[in-house]
């Protein structure tokens, strides 16, 4: 089955409400629900000798868990959170079906919808090019040409740049709003409004056991930034002023965090 035979076949979809009733339906009808905010459609399989490990991430821009069903998706979920132009996301959102040859129904639950600033909506799969059987290579396909006609962007990732994903971790254990220090964030925004190196920065703020924190908090929000790509984060870093404000401002750029 190619991209053009699964253009033309009807999707079904069914998702789980936010007040847990059970939904189905036609895409072309249900597109406008609000899937960031739906529970997941089926549930995280936990059993013993289990392959992958499931669990639930905190995530800070939708202020609650989010579930994921190994490690890599638990990495594109921090990614994702990380990323300023995502406002909100769930895991195992929807359930599509559509007819495939001799009228078998296929049925396929991306891992998961991405809302975006802008309001337009992100379908996710999390699978490493390796790990892509031919049945798997349909699915994809299947989903992506559902989700073009309803204005959805659909992209299938694997595992992200190493570097990348070892310093958005490291940030993510600052991710939480308690992490903040009102004075204390100031006075870092000012000491790097011209750049300088992390370490001598902190210091020169204060205390570093105070002060560190802080500043990996203003990193994950994007007010302070780093080069995440080139290296491991260290004393001699350079941060510089990031594209958003303390206390609130908008930001002005994308992470594009989810393709990496």
């Amino acid at each position: 089955m190619d991209a053009c035979e699964v253009l033309a076949e009807y999707f079904d979809l069914e998702y789980v409400s936010a007040g847990g009733v059970r939904e189905r339906g036609c895409l072309e009808d249900l597109w406008s629900v609000r899937f960031e905010s739906v529970r997941p459609e089926r549930r995280f399989p936990a059993f013993r000798g289990q392959g992958s490990w499931c669990g639930w991430y905190w995530s800070a821009t939708c202020g609650g868990h989010v579930g994921f069903e190994s490690w890599l998706e638990r990495d594109r979920l921090v990614l994702l959170d990380f990323d300023p132009l995502v406002t909100g996301m769930a895991s195992q959102p929807f359930r599509l079906s559509w007819a495939g040859p001799r009228g078998k129904r296929i049925r396929h639950t991306p891992d998961f919808f991405v809302r975006r600033a802008d309001g337009t909506g992100l379908v996710v799969d999390v699978r490493p090019d390796e790990r892509i059987e031919p049945p798997d290579a349909v699915k994809f396909a299947a989903t992506a040409a559902a989700c073009q006609p309803v204005g959805w962007d659909y992209i299938r990732v694997g595992a992200p740049d190493a570097v990348l994903m070892a310093n958005v971790r490291w940030l993510a254990g600052y991710r939480h709003p308690r992490v903040h220090r009102a004075r204390i964030a100031a006075d870092l925004v000012r000491v790097f409004a011209d750049g300088g190196g992390l370490l001598d920065g902190a210091r020169r703020v204060g205390d570093q056991i105070a002060v560190l924190p802080v500043l990996f908090h203003l990193l994950w929000r994007r007010v302070l930034a780093v080069d995440l790509q080139s290296k491991l984060l260290a004393a001699d870093t350079r941060v510089r002023l990031g594209m958003a404000e303390e206390g609130g401002g908008g930001v002005v750029a994308s992470a594009a965090a989810a393709g990496g």
